[in-house]
């Protein structure tokens, strides 16, 4: 009797992220140096944040505002006025010049929030947030001849980062799969640019990811040994990161190794996590209150004052959209997906355009203009007002939506009122029945065995009439009425 294969054990991840956001702040978080990309390293610095004897830190006030606003969009609950504070995390590593790090530990701004993702095919789910917390951000490692320490003869050490403000957001370990993970990133990346407080600009640094990842049984309740991945910044990384954390953590499993606690950093280059250094607890950074910083008070009439600023947000939006517009969830997508974007179609929408109309040029022939040529929707030439204009002029039945798609790249290199363009050229569309009537008959007498072929049963030659028409008009003929010319007189 043959006995029966070994049941092979199925696993589920359990995944939480922080997400580190710069906020676009123009100063840094506790002194006035400039937080501007790209300077010249070391000249955006000065006693303060290089940690000099002495010096004392004074809070920014608009970096604690955006801090505020993102937790209130997160539907955090914030601290009462006294009770979140500043601390000191201890550690030495050569960009961080005071030897620790201000940051939050046991009182945040704010705890207990939640962010819902939607990934296709499956019903939306909301994700936990555990804290949100300010900190500064550490200066940068520059290393001669490597991307890394490793392999490189020396290395610099560039301070303008250092003392940059950081909003750290750390979700619960609800997420499962590396698409919920992409999607999750992806709206806390949205919401954020909505609100104006970070750009989001992964390249820049503005937005940065670790990854906390263990896998277990299916059906266990108890978590398994959790790693950490770093050197995450784009969602591409971040997706494939928990791919090969799983693939990894599994074969370890199944081949009787044991999952060690530690930090990881992800190889782009070779598509994969390696090992760093054993995972640090809290003790080890030996946290207390920050002496030269008082307790941040914020009272009731501050938070709902903060509240009434913020924006309508991305998810809101979506849903808005599909009830007051009737439009598909992928079109609400896509037009929300930046906060410009949606301004943008809904002033077009305002002047009279009916919204899937609207909807299909700026997510359509607008939106392949802007990824050509990388320009921002608020720098087009063809504003809001020019495009309606445009649309109006098919709506009215002066020109085609062939004649609107002829002119739009000299509007959008241009401006300009379309209606004066199509006068000046000649281009109002030819609705006379008259004159269509006889340019139908010459076409079908020119292409007669056509005609026949249609008569037998090859109606899809209709729209190769249509098209010949077209051609003798200029694209200017009217072609519902050149439809239904043809229609009649090939019924005959």
């Amino acid at each position: 009797m043959t006995s029966a294969a070994p049941t092979q054990t199925k696993y589920e991840a359990v995944i939480g992220l922080e997400v580190h956001v710069q906020l676009s702040t123009a100063t840094k978080l506790f002194c006035r140096c400039s937080t501007q990309f790209g300077a010249v390293a070391n000249t955006n610095i000065c006693p303060i944040c290089t940690g000099q004897p002495g010096t004392l830190p004074v809070l920014n006030a608009q970096a604690l505002d955006y801090a505020v606003q993102t937790a209130l969009a997160l539907h955090c609950e914030i601290h009462p006025r006294g009770l979140s504070k500043f601390d000191r995390k201890q550690y030495f590593y050569p960009d961080l010049p005071k030897n620790y790090q201000i940051s939050q530990y046991d009182l945040p701004l704010a705890e207990h929030g939640w962010l819902e993702i939607r990934v296709e095919g499956q019903p939306p789910k909301r994700i936990g947030i555990t804290r949100l917390h300010m900190e500064e951000d550490a200066g940068k490692l520059v290393h001669a001849g490597a991307d890394r320490l490793s392999g490189s003869s020396y290395s610099m050490v560039d301070f303008n980062r250092s003392g940059t403000p950081l909003c750290e957001i750390v979700s619960e370990p609800d997420i499962r799969t590396a698409t919920e993970a992409a999607a999750y990133a992806e709206e806390l990346r949205r919401i954020v640019r909505y609100l104006g407080v970070s750009d989001g600009n992964m390249q820049e640094g503005s937005m940065r990811f670790d990854l906390n990842i263990s896998i277990r049984p299916e059906g266990e309740t108890k978590f398994g040994t959790k790693v950490e991945v770093k050197n995450l910044n784009s969602f591409n990384s971040l997706q494939r990161a928990v791919e090969y954390e799983i693939a990894r953590q599994r074969d370890c499993l199944e081949s009787g190794e044991r999952i060690v606690q530690e930090t990881r950093l992800w190889d782009e280059n070779g598509q994969r996590t390696i090992s760093m250094r054993s995972k640090e607890e809290a003790n080890d950074y030996r946290y207390f209150p920050e002496p030269d910083l008082v307790p941040i008070a914020l009272g009731a009439e501050q938070i709902e004052s903060t509240q009434s600023r913020l924006p309508e947000l991305p998810a809101t939006k979506r849903e808005r959209y599909g009830h007051e517009f009737g439009l598909s969830d992928y079109d609400a997508r896509v037009l929300t997906d930046e906060r410009a974007t949606a301004e943008y179609f809904e002033q077009v929408v305002a002047l009279g355009i009916p919204a899937k109309q609207a909807a299909n040029w700026v997510s359509g022939p607008i939106a392949a203009h802007l990824n050509e040529t990388r320009q921002a929707i608020t720098a087009l030439m063809v504003t809001p007002a020019i495009l309606a204009e445009l649309l109006t002029l098919i709506n009215q039945g002066m020109i085609s939506n062939r004649i609107a798609n002829e002119l739009l790249p000299e509007l959008l290199r241009e401006g300009g009122s379309p209606r004066a363009l199509v006068e000046a050229r000649g281009l109002t569309q030819i609705s006379d029945q008259g004159q269509l009537e006889q340019v139908v008959d010459a076409v079908l007498a020119e292409n007669a065995d056509s005609v026949v072929a249609y008569k037998n049963g090859r109606t899809k030659l209709l729209g190769f009439f249509v098209g010949q028409v077209m051609k003798k008009t200029g694209g200017r003929a009217d072609p519902q009425a050149v439809n239904q010319l043809l229609l009649g007189k090939l019924a005959q």
